[in-house]
């Protein structure tokens, strides 16, 4: 006999856009993200969960009080008519995906004392093109090293897209490997959101708390 559902908990303001449904394996409520999308959670049981192909996505939440989340991002690609400061701009995409994730479970209890990080993604799934989940890779070891923020567990790089569930109140990481998967709606999707970041203005950065 299985349990009756409970009702959908509530999420935090500014997240009502993002998917949430009942996820009938879990048995909890879940919040699907798509590229460049994050989610921060107080709600003891309710997951995040993702599938990430060249994107790379962070796992943070405080370990003591159990507030967490993941986000979703990729830097653009270099362009053949980039300029000099290209790659100083590209990583503000990165910077953004991250400054976001961390304000964001800091001003709803966290403590940055207390803040755990997980890594996945980077996988290189678009064999014809430059390796992009190396550049993603490097990008958020290097962000999170000058931050000063320990990485205690990565899954990165590989050939693969992976399918992404993290359970920020209790810390748990569960990243399936799609080896037989049918990677063009994934790409289609990784390639519409290089377009958004190609075509969409430097918005400036944000601080830390």
């Amino acid at each position: 006999m299985t349990s009756e559902r409970p009702p959908q908990p509530d999420c935090l303001t500014d997240f009502e856009h993002v998917n949430r449904y009942w996820d009938r394996s879990q048995k909890t409520w879940a919040a699907k993200i798509l590229p460049g999308e994050y989610y921060v959670t107080v709600q003891p049981g309710e997951v995040v969960a993702t599938t990430l192909g060249s994107c790379v996505s962070a796992c943070i939440r405080d370990k003591v009080f159990g507030i967490g989340g993941m986000n979703h991002f990729m830097l653009p690609i270099k362009s053949e008519h980039a300029s000099d400061d290209w790659m100083d701009s590209a990583t503000r995409y990165g910077s953004y995906a991250m400054e976001h994730l961390i304000n964001d479970i800091l001003k709803n209890g966290g403590n940055r004392n207390n803040l755990e990080v997980k890594l996945t993604g980077g996988g290189r799934i678009m064999q014809n093109m430059s390796d992009v989940g190396a550049r993603n890779i490097e990008f958020v070891l290097e962000y999170l090293q000058t931050e000063n923020l320990d990485v205690i567990v990565q899954d990165l790089g590989d050939i693969y897209p992976r399918k992404v569930v993290y359970y920020p109140d209790t810390g748990r990481l569960r990243v399936k490997k799609l080896r037989s998967m049918h990677n063009e709606t994934l790409i289609q999707r990784e390639q519409a959101y290089q377009h958004e970041l190609d075509v969409q203005p430097d918005s400036g950065g944000i601080e830390l708390f």
